[in-house]
């Protein structure tokens, strides 16, 4: 039985949990009840949604696994200066999904760490551990919102609750507060600047797109990925088999050519300013 069902049914009383819906309004957290044969039509209805931070805060006290007073703790800092290293960051977008675990196990292999730009949804559907494996292994979490909807499409109060909520199930999970947002399809602009300000996000886009999403094929990935320079931020999603398939061919070609694997922080190698976009040209933003 998934975990999503065991935990909503003891929440809601519900004999299962339906999979998120690709877009979501920022209100909305798919939950379906199967009302008893016998109820009347007006118990029928759908019950009003849970809010996903009171949704995480029970799951938080019904799942002894799920993080209470101790959360995970990274290694220690490392002191790379990617002015004088050849450096290169790897991203990750959509998890956590079914392959994450797999890919964490490759970089684990290689010594590399990465940046993942994690769903609010997914985290909550997926529970504590990959999270906490990722902080424990010395990657980065950023936040990709909570339904992966398109920012620049929302209001004010929408784009709020996209990083607030993703913000909150990932401190929940982690005891960590995340610094960097990646928005959905790079859509971005004025008022997506100015929440992620709010929220001391700096926005990460990337300047080589494996276009791994559109070509699911592990070897055109791996053509895409090597074609960087140092600074380069590579853009590449662990939802898809063929994007993990190709990780040990990346990261050994690119090893090769002499690149060290760094998280987003690292290669910038200093505090990225909140709201404004970097996207690769960490070289010249050194300072």
């Amino acid at each position: 039985m998934r975990l999503c069902t065991v935990l909503l049914a003891l929440l809601l009383g519900a004999g299962g949990c339906a999979a998120p819906a690709a877009h979501l309004r920022s209100e909305e957290v798919p939950v379906s009840v199967a009302p008893a044969a016998s109820a009347p039509p007006e118990a029928r209805r759908r019950p009003p949604p849970i809010d996903p931070e009171t949704l995480a805060e029970k799951l938080a006290a019904i799942q002894p696994q799920w993080p209470g007073d101790r959360y995970p703790l990274p290694p220690a800092a490392r002191h790379i200066d990617c002015r004088r290293v050849k450096c290169v960051a790897l991203t990750y977008d959509d998890g956590p999904g079914g392959y994450t675990g797999q890919l964490l196990d490759i970089l684990a292999r290689h010594h590399a760490r990465a940046t993942f730009f994690v769903i609010g949804q997914k985290v909550a559907e997926d529970g504590p551990h990959t999270l906490r494996r990722m902080v424990t292994e010395g990657h980065e979490i950023g936040n990709h919102t909570w339904s992966h909807t398109q920012l620049t499409a929302l209001s004010d109060a929408g784009i709020k609750g996209e990083l607030g909520r993703a913000q909150g199930i990932v401190h929940h999970v982690t005891g960590r507060w995340m610094t960097l947002m990646r928005p959905p399809y790079g859509a971005t602009g004025r008022r997506v600047a100015a929440e992620a300000r709010r929220r001391g996000l700096a926005q990460i886009l990337w300047d080589v797109d494996t276009l791994d999403w559109r070509d699911r094929d592990s070897l055109i990935v791996t053509q895409r990925a090597v074609t960087v320079t140092p600074g380069s931020v590579v853009l590449m999603h662990d939802i898809h088999s063929t994007t993990v398939e190709a990780a040990t061919q990346v990261l050994d070609m690119l090893a090769l050519q002499g690149y060290t694997f760094v998280t987003v922080s690292e290669l910038y190698g200093k505090t990225l300013i909140p709201g404004k976009v970097y996207a690769g040209e960490a070289r010249s933003a050194r300072g």
